[in-house]
Formats: structure tokens, sequence, C-alpha cells
């Protein structure tokens, strides 16, 4: 007599087999159409560069068009929400920073969780940098949180609720606590413009729209919250070197899936980002924009992704910040 537990595991297994099978089938076609990708911020920002490049590199590489949709709004969110909704197939991608893992737990309405999408890849980190107009009398970020203890100062940002004003909300509130007031601007390039008129004090923003004002000497970058110094800009010391070593605040710039996308096509498209981040004028380019390239494994990825999440929900809870 044929025992009917033994029965369904036994087309468990099968079915299990068929799933894998079938998934592997489909990793070794894919892609067989056009993906689109979906970047959550305007063109020319900060996701859009790295999501450009490799979209690019990602078509010559699979023989398939990487077709790039800039679609900004509720701080990524919009665009990530599209994507959440998509066939979880791996031909609609997300790219986008470190506002995601800001909107775990800023964003009490964004229409999604977190976990509805899965890392692919994580290709570059770019910290934050203060900076300020060459007339300003602070050398470096020491002399600056120096001066502000006695005087206020105002520094502009990219607006409320991104990472540079809740590092910098952190930073100048929590840790130093000096005297400061924050000026919103609609995107990076309005603060930018606004410290070269000299009319904030300083700016708070991820590197790399920063980087050109600061190589040309029209701004002076007074630190960068990394680990490291940047190549781009190797004057600029880090936040450690400043006496502020725990200090790592920054954005990187990934790609982002439906979470139920099957693993051997994320496997796939993990592999071959890698390849293109490998790729010396890849590099070359990334670097030049202000970011240091990585090249992690899905499991690696995820972790990375896992850990910022906390790290930014830390940051947020202190601030009692919430959108």
């Amino acid at each position: 007599m044929i025992d009917p537990c033994a029965m369904r595991l036994s087309f468990a297994t099968a079915a299990l087999a068929v799933l894998a099978f079938a998934q592997s089938a489909s990793a070794q076609t894919y892609p067989a159409q056009n993906v689109n990708v979906i970047v959550a911020f305007p063109a020319g920002g900060l996701a859009d560069i790295p999501g450009r490049l490799i979209s690019q590199k990602l078509g010559e590489r699979l023989k398939q068009n990487f077709v790039v949709e800039n679609r900004g709004g509720a701080g990524g969110n919009l665009a990530a929400k599209a994507v959440v909704g998509a066939e979880p197939d791996g031909y609609t991608l997300l790219v986008t920073t470190s506002a995601l893992a800001v909107n775990a737990t800023a964003s009490k309405n964004k229409g999604f969780e977190v976990s509805d999408l899965r890392p692919v890849a994580i290709v570059g980190f770019s910290p934050d940098v203060l900076a300020v107009h060459p007339s300003n009398p602070a050398k470096d970020l020491k002399e600056f949180i120096a001066n502000a203890k006695t005087k206020s100062f105002n520094y502009g940002s990219a607006g409320v609720g991104t990472g540079p004003y809740i590092g910098a909300e952190y930073f100048f509130g929590q840790v130093t606590k000096v005297k400061y007031v924050q000026v919103p601007f609609q995107g990076g390039a309005p603060a930018i413009n606004a410290v070269l008129g000299n009319h904030v004090d300083a700016i708070v923003l991820t590197l790399p729209p920063v980087t050109p004002q600061i190589m040309s000497g029209k701004l002076r970058g007074l630190g960068i919250a990394s680990q490291k110094r940047i190549a781009a800009i190797p004057d600029v010391p880090t936040y450690g070197e400043m006496g502020f070593p725990d200090i790592l605040v920054g954005s990187w710039v990934g790609f982002f899936a439906p979470a139920k996308t099957p693993d051997a096509v994320v496997a796939k498209l993990n592999a071959e980002i890698n390849a293109v981040m490998k790729e010396p004028d890849t590099i070359e380019r990334m670097t030049k924009a202000g970011f240091g390239p990585l090249v992690q494994d899905v499991a690696q990825t995820t972790a990375y992704f896992k850990g910022d999440v906390e790290r930014w929900g830390k940051m947020v809870t202190a601030i009692g910040f919430s959108n």
C-alpha cells in the first residue's frame, strides 16, 4: 500500500525540482526581450549617472535593450512602487539610492514595504560632502565646527528628507550640537548655486554634483563622510581625520527587482552587473563622478542593504524625522 504522506512528499519534491529547472531555463534564456529600467530620480541626478552607464553596458553584453526611464517623485517612492507592482520576471528593474533605506523608516505611507523589493546589485557608494564658498574663514571641518560653537550658520540641502539632510541633521544636531539653520532647496543644483553665490554658508550634499565645483576651486570641500579619501577630490579630508570617525554617511546606487523575481535571474543580473563594474572604463567613469565602485555577490548585496536600512533607521529615529 502506498503511503499517502510519502506520495505527497514525492509530489512536492518533484514540483520543487520542476520549479528549479524552470527558473534555471528562464535564467539561461534571460533576457529574451527589452528590459525596463526605472530610475527613481530625474535625469542627470545621482542615480541616473550609474543607472544609464550600467544599463547601456548590460544591453551590449546581453544583446537586449535596457530601456531607461526616469520616474522621479516622492523621494524615490514613486518609482519603487511601480517596480513593486511589476511582474517579477526580471524585465522591470529599479535603480535607486540610499533614499530607499531612509524611507524604510522615515516614510509611513509609501504604498509598499521595502521587503517587496530584492537587491540585485549595489554598484557604487559616494559620501556626503560639506562644502563652503572659498571666502569662508574655515579651512577644514574641524575649524568650521569650532566656529559654529559660537556663531550660528545656515546650510543648504537638496530638500527635507533626503539622505544628506538626515545625515547633516544628525551630525550637527546630535553629534556636534552646534547652532545652525537648514535651508532646503528643490534638489542639489539650486543648493550649489546658493553657496556659489554666498547666499548660504555651506552645503551638505552627496559628492558627485559637487565634485566639479571643488576641483575647479569654486567651492572648498571641508570634509567627506567616508572611511577614506576619494580619488576625485584627494585633498578633501574625511570626517574621521577631522575627529569624527563614526560619521560615515553618503549614498549608494543600486539595482533592485520585485521580491519574487527568480533567484536564477537575480544571480545572472548580479553577475553581469559585476562584470560591467570590473571594466576599466566603468571604474574610471564612476571614480571621476565621485563614486567608489562596488562589486558584491547577491548575498553580500542583501546584507549591505539590510545594514544600511538599520543604520539610516537609527539616524532617522534620533532626529525624530518622518514624512
